[in-house]
């Protein structure tokens, strides 16, 4: 017997997945230009969040629950007929800016378009006080009865009547009452698009961040980062700018950037060449020298083809304190401390069993993955995605050997993965892994010696943690996988 599975359409597929600062509401985008919103219902009929619930003894459940909220058209496919150039309607980057009135409003950019989206509930108006019977109405609503003694009868274009029962009531109808819009108790949720950024990037927008101060964020492409204000959609402010004169002398692009989460005057961003830049926007207006220089100094004798390919950082983010750095390289995380340039604190291995791989990584592009990170809140625990849908979580607090992998399915499954997060960790127990493993999936097509599978096609890019619990959303193809702890 063969089942059908049909194949997932490329315009379902989230590429974008970011919590509010409350961790009330979760979007996402897709490659069809859409944003989803998610709304947190497990907390809302009591109010405060679950920290404080549970300070104040209400009994909460014991997972997360979000609902679906709305969805909206943020972006569309377009052409840019100056370069002759398709431009794509997917998502590449949602962030959340600050609320005001009960409003929600975020930032959604393709690679050209940055848009200012508002998302609100609206009373639902209705036409009400016509001349017509609502029992013999024929419309496209409904309409509210009339408060006058006479029952009008309906009427039809042109004069006509609709049936040989019509008739005007003795002495006609008494008076023509206009129809009045009238507001209901309904509401529905309405998405509009206050502003749009465009025209300031001649490359793909790889990154958008907030600012602490609420008034501004910034917009990154390969060359080039653009300071804007929130309320000025016409003019922005180019603050950091790689592009040589020469192009044939380009050696590294920007691959991420982001603002510190409570400094309005200092951002981060990374290249393709593995380092990344702390500047402060108050030593000049064009950013071009950096504050501080993060980078790892290469191992001697280490260098090889893939070597530059695989120290591309493909994103990077302030912890919440904003002391700390976290990046993501083609194969490993690395933690940063502002304050120490000379390397980083930490160093966690995502999928060291790749590396024999590398070639076959390199023949199919997936090499070039842009996998993303994320930190809880607490600043204790780190996490990025790898390839067959799963992701891992580190520990990261000193002394710490804490390293889960899960995969994102319904049934997800914890795996073990022989190399080590931390060189405290005893090898004792990590042969002990690989030998149960080996027994397991030695003989398993596309299954490595120690278990690990090499499916390329399946691979968890996006995923974001809660604010301040540790819950992390994770997105797969088409699917989004909320994990709690």
């Amino acid at each position: 017997m063969f089942l059908h599975i049909p194949a997932i359409a490329s315009v379902d597929i989230i590429s974008a997945i970011e919590f509010d600062k409350t961790g009330d509401h979760l979007a996402t985008g897709d490659r069809g230009g859409r944003v989803v919103l998610f709304e947190r219902t497990d907390t809302k009929d009591h109010g405060g969040s679950r920290r404080d619930l549970e300070r104040m003894d209400y009994s909460t459940s014991r997972h997360p629950e979000f609902r679906y909220k709305t969805e909206f058209q943020s972006h569309e496919p377009e052409f840019d007929y100056l370069k002759s150039l398709e431009i794509e309607e997917k998502i590449n980057k949602i962030r959340w800016c600050q609320t005001a009135n009960g409003a929600l409003f975020l930032l959604s950019t393709n690679d050209k378009t940055i848009k200012f989206w508002k998302v609100q509930e609206k009373k639902v108006k209705k036409i009400a006080d016509m001349n017509v019977d609502p029992s013999k109405a024929v419309g496209n609503g409904n309409v509210a009865s009339s408060s006058n003694n006479v029952s009008p009868k309906p009427y039809l274009a042109n004069g006509g009547s609709p049936s040989k029962e019509f008739s005007f009531p003795p002495g006609g109808i008494p008076s023509l009452r206009l129809p009045t819009v009238v507001t209901s108790n309904e509401t529905s949720l309405v998405a509009r698009c206050r502003r749009v950024y465009a025209h300031a990037h001649d490359y793909h927008i790889n990154s958008i961040s907030n600012n602490s101060d609420g008034e501004t964020f910034i917009s990154a492409d390969d060359l080039r980062i653009n300071l804007w204000n929130l309320e000025i959609s016409n003019q922005s402010f180019n603050i950091v700018d790689v592009k040589p004169a020469n192009m044939e002398d380009l050696t590294e692009v920007i691959t991420s950037a982001e603002f510190h989460p409570t400094h309005c005057n200092m951002l981060a961003y990374s290249s393709s060449k593995g380092s990344i830049r702390l500047i402060d926007l108050r030593q000049s207006a064009l950013c071009d020298s950096h504050a501080i220089l993060f980078e790892e100094q290469e191992a001697p004798g280490s260098r090889s083809f893939f070597t530059e390919i695989i120290a591309s950082i493909s994103d990077i983010k302030f912890a919440k304190d904003g002391r700390h750095i976290l990046s993501r390289d083609y194969m490993t995380l690395k933690l940063w401390d502002i304050n120490m340039d000379s390397g980083p604190v930490a160093t966690f291995q995502v999928h060291e069993y790749l590396r024999p791989k590398l070639c076959d990584l390199y023949e199919n592009d997936s090499i070039f993955d842009k996998f993303e990170c994320c930190l809880s809140g607490d600043g204790l625990r780190v996490a990025t995605g790898s390839y067959s849908n799963l992701f891992r979580v580190f520990g990261c607090a000193p002394g710490s050997t804490e390293a889960t992998t899960l995969e994102a399915s319904k049934n997800p499954m914890r795996r073990q993965v022989q190399t080590p997060s931390r060189p405290s960790r005893s090898l004792s127990s990590i042969t002990r892994v690989v030998r149960r493993e080996s027994v397991a999936g030695s003989d398993v097509p596309g299954v490595d010696t120690n278990g690990n599978s090499f499916d390329f096609t399946t691979k968890l890019l996006h995923l974001a943690w809660h604010p301040t619990e540790n819950s992390i959303a994770c997105a797969a193809a088409n699917s989004l996988y909320m994990y709690y702890a």
